[in-house]
C-alpha cells in the first residue's frame, strides 16, 4: 500500500511539472492557446493605446497606394493615409505586408489591427469585418493595349480573355458578363504583363492606380471604358471593436475638414479627390 501511495504521489508531481511546462513558449513566453491569452481583436482600441503602436496591413505590392521603395521603405498614398492617423492617435504605424488573400484571415489572426490597402466595401464582407468611414471613392476600367480598339465597354469582354485579381471586386465586375473568359491572379503586375505580351485581351483594374502606373512607368497599355462600377475603399478593423472605428474616423474627418487628405490625395494622383 505505501508503495503504491509513493507512485501515486510521484506520478501526481510528475503531473504537475508537466502542466507547469505546458503553458510556455520555446522563448519562454505565454503560448497564446492558454485561456489567460487574449481573444483575437479583443480591445485593440485599448492594446493600440497601450503599445503605441497601430499595426496596419496591406500588400505592399501595389504602387501608387502601397510599394516599398529602392531603398526598402514603404511608399504611397496607403502609407501616408496611415502614418498620419497614426500621429493624430498619438501612436505609430507598424507596416505589415500581406498577401491579398491572406489579409482578412490576418486580420481575424489578430496579426494586425487594421487593414488599410484598398479594400472595397461590400455587404459579404461586412459579414466577417467592419469598415471604417470611406477614405477613396473610385471605380474600375477596361484596359487593354493601346492597338486594341474593340473593347470599350463591360458587354464587350464577351468571348475576351480577361485578367483579374482572385477575391476582388474586379472579379465580380468579370464575371457578370457570360461568356467572359475571367482568368485569376493574385499580382496586379503579373496580369498586366500577360496584357502586354497579348495572353490576355483585356484586364479590369482601378482608374487610379492604372492612371498612375500607365503614366510613370510608360506602359504600352491604355483605360479604354468609362467607370464600371463606384468603389467606396474602406480600412478593415475586427469586428466588436466599435471604440477603435470611431477613433479611427475621427482621426480621418479631422484630416478633411484642415486639408491634409486633400494635400496626400494630391501628391499622389495629381487632382481633388472624389466626391464620398
Amino acid at each position: 500500500m505505501k508503495k503504491t501511495m509513493l507512485i501515486s504521489i510521484m506520478f501526481l508531481a510528475l503531473v504537475l511539472v508537466l502542466a507547469g511546462c505546458g503553458n510556455k513558449n520555446k522563448s519562454g513566453g505565454t503560448d497564446t492557446k492558454n485561456e489567460e491569452a487574449p481573444q483575437a481583436g479583443a480591445n485593440v482600441a485599448d492594446r493600440v493605446q497601450e503599445s503605441k503602436v497601430m499595426r496596419v496591413a496591406f500588400e505592399g505590392t501595389y504602387p501608387p497606394f502601397n510599394y516599398m521603395d529602392e531603398k526598402n521603405e514603404f511608399q504611397g498614398f496607403d502609407v501616408d493615409i496611415s502614418m498620419e492617423i497614426a500621429k493624430r492617435l498619438g501612436v505609430k504605424p507598424e507596416f505589415i505586408a500581406t498577401k491579398w488573400d491572406g489579409l482578412i484571415g490576418g486580420l481575424k489572426a489578430d496579426k494586425f489591427d487594421i487593414i488599410i490597402g484598398q479594400m472595397t466595401v461590400t455587404e459579404e464582407r461586412k459579414k466577417s469585418v467592419d469598415f471604417t468611414d470611406p477614405y477613396v471613392v473610385t471605380g474600375s476600367v477596361l484596359i487593354t493595349r493601346e492597338d486594341t480598339n474593340d473593347i470599350t465597354e463591360l458587354a464587350d469582354i464577351k468571348g475576351k480573355k480577361v485578367g483579374v485579381g482572385g477575391g476582388t471586386t474586379f472579379e465580380e465586375v468579370a464575371n457578370s458578363v457570360d461568356g467572359a473568359d475571367v482568368k485569376l491572379y493574385k499580382a496586379v503586375s503579373d496580369y498586366i504583363q500577360d496584357l502586354t505580351n497579348k495572353r490576355l485581351d483585356v484586364i479590369i483594374n482601378d482608374q487610379l492606380l492604372m492612371n498612375y502606373n500607365i503614366k510613370e512607368n510608360n506602359l504600352p497599355i491604355k483605360i479604354t471604358s468609362d467607370i464600371l462600377n463606384k468603389d467606396s475603399i474602406g480600412m478593415a478593423v475586427n469586428k466588436g471593436n466599435e471604440e477603435f472605428v470611431k477613433n479611427v474616423n475621427a482621426a480621418l474627418t479631422e484630416m478633411k475638414e484642415d486639408g491634409t487628405y486633400k494635400e496626400i490625395y494630391k501628391k499622389w494622383f495629381g487632382a481633388d479627390p472624389s466626391e464620398f
